[in-house]
């Protein structure tokens, strides 16, 4: 088994390239594709290095493997499929997700019923790549559709938990619940002590290094908000109160409306360009309709 991560610095993301050495088979976890704001632009390069360094390796990669749909980034899980004819596998909860924000966009001509991807994902699923066989467990809490990737000895947890300094994930997107969170990440310290979690993001003070993973050892014992002996209670009113004073993803409008789709970008206007929409002095929970 091999795992290389690669940090995006403008998201603080981490996609991470997991590969059966024996058999030369891969999957990309949580891929980024950076896009620029203020442009429109997007820019593939740090996508491109880590598929490079899957060419290098000499691994064909068959999977892009979606912890979540991201709101702070977009997917270039497309643009691997593209590229590269891997499969996207993602949470069978992204129907729910798809069902909240075609309404937050008016995009009510998508479908939501998860068929832009090409596996959707339940507790107790198995992807097999290789010789390496990938088991999906659900941790809900930070989205309705966050699910993590295990492996002997490691897993891939997205959103759920990051390095002890910064806590656990906000909780307050739609379909995200502190309790759920809370659950998912009892669930988690109950892997052996060793396992290695890696993150979905880090990020580092000036002059420091990224943190990629840490062990479940190191979060039981050393994580800001939820420890061995934090109580379910004390963690869903940490947990509400610190949501209330964050401000949303700067990314998140964009993000949404793309990686509800795996990343294919918008159909394009009758000038051949492609649009992304923001809605104008509408706040995002008042587009859902309950």
């Amino acid at each position: 088994m091999d795992i290389q991560s690669f940090h995006e610095p403008e998201s603080g993301t981490w996609t991470h390239l997991l590969a059966d050495v024996e058999s030369s088979r891969a999957a990309i976890v949580d891929a980024v594709l950076v896009y620029d704001l203020v442009s429109g632009l997007v820019d593939t390069s740090f996508i491109e290095k880590v598929l490079a360094a899957a060419e290098r390796a000499g691994y064909t990669v068959d999977w892009v493997l979606e912890t979540h749909a991201h709101a702070d980034h977009l997917t270039a899980a497309d643009f691997i499929r593209q590229k590269t004819g891997a499969k996207i596998a993602c949470s069978a909860g992204i129907c729910a997700v798809q069902e909240n924000f075609v309404q937050v966009f008016n995009m009510m001509e998508t479908a939501t019923d998860g068929s832009q991807f090409d596996r959707l994902l339940k507790e107790g699923d198995t992807i097999q790549m290789g010789g390496l066989n990938i088991e999906v467990r659900e941790t809900p809490g930070h989205t309705g559709d966050s699910i993590t990737y295990l492996i002997p000895g490691a897993a891939f947890i997205g959103d759920t938990l990051f390095a002890p300094s910064f806590g656990t994930a906000r909780c307050d997107f739609p379909g995200g619940d502190a309790g759920q969170l809370y659950d998912s990440i009892r669930k988690l310290y109950q892997l052996p002590k060793e396992t290695r979690l890696y993150l979905c993001h880090d990020y580092p003070k000036e002059g420091q290094e990224a943190v990629c993973q840490i062990s479940v050892e190191e979060s039981m014992s050393d994580n800001i908000h939820l420890q061995a002996g934090t109580s379910r209670e004390a963690f869903i009113d940490m947990r509400k109160g610190r949501d209330s004073q964050l401000n949303l993803p700067k990314l998140i409008l964009p993000s949404l409306q793309v990686n509800i789709q795996a990343g294919v970008a918008p159909e394009p206007d009758s000038n051949g360009v492609p649009y992304l929409r923001t809605p104008y002095n509408r706040a995002i929970a008042n587009l859902i309709k309950g």
